[in-house]
């Protein structure tokens, strides 16, 4: 007579039969994992995301117009106070406000130079503006406001430590 409560499984019998055979092969169970199917769509539509996207990551990282010429003017002020420190040796930038131009670099295309003060004298109409950086780190004052279509900048040079700030100007 059988014992009622005993219950069998196929999977243990075929495991049991398999090795028994000798085989040696046994019957394991996979844990859950995604099919190829399954990660070909996700690649899929991170992919569509990422191409989405792409334009207006592009757009943030180049530098054209006002952004290069903000950039460009830093630059410039940097090196220059750099090279004064460093030589002990006064140094100057000079920008051509008419040519639209920092020393032998235009500024981009469409970008003008709305404003240019040294040292509260306002240099915007003249044929060449000096800007002085010293060895001891500090430097002539300088307020520059740059404008392309509706986007404006205004580049100080604070004269204690020589050190460019940018802020958008506010109309």
């Amino acid at each position: 007579m059988s014992n009622p409560c005993q219950v069998t499984s196929d999977r243990k019998d075929t495991a049991t039969r398999g090795a028994h055979s000798g085989h040696g092969s046994r019957v394991t169970r996979h844990p859950p994992a995604f099919t190829l199917i399954e990660m070909m769509i996700v690649v899929a539509i991170v992919g569509l995301i990422a191409a989405m996207g792409v334009p207006s990551i592009l757009q943030a990282l180049r530098k054209d117009g006002i952004r290069k010429a903000v950039s460009d003017v830093q630059q410039a002020l940097g090196d220059a106070r750099s090279r004064a420190i460093f030589s002990g040796k006064t140094t100057e930038v000079v920008f051509h406000p008419l040519e639209k131009s920092l020393g032998s670099t235009a500024l981009p295309d469409g970008v003008d130079i709305a404003m240019l003060d040294v040292n509260l004298l306002d240099y915007g109409a003249s044929e060449e503006a000096r800007v002085r950086f010293f060895p001891n780190g500090t430097c002539d004052e300088l307020t520059l406001v740059l404008h392309s279509r509706d986007e404006w900048q205004k580049i100080t040079l604070e004269y204690s430590t020589a050190l460019a700030s940018v802020s958008p100007v506010t109309r």
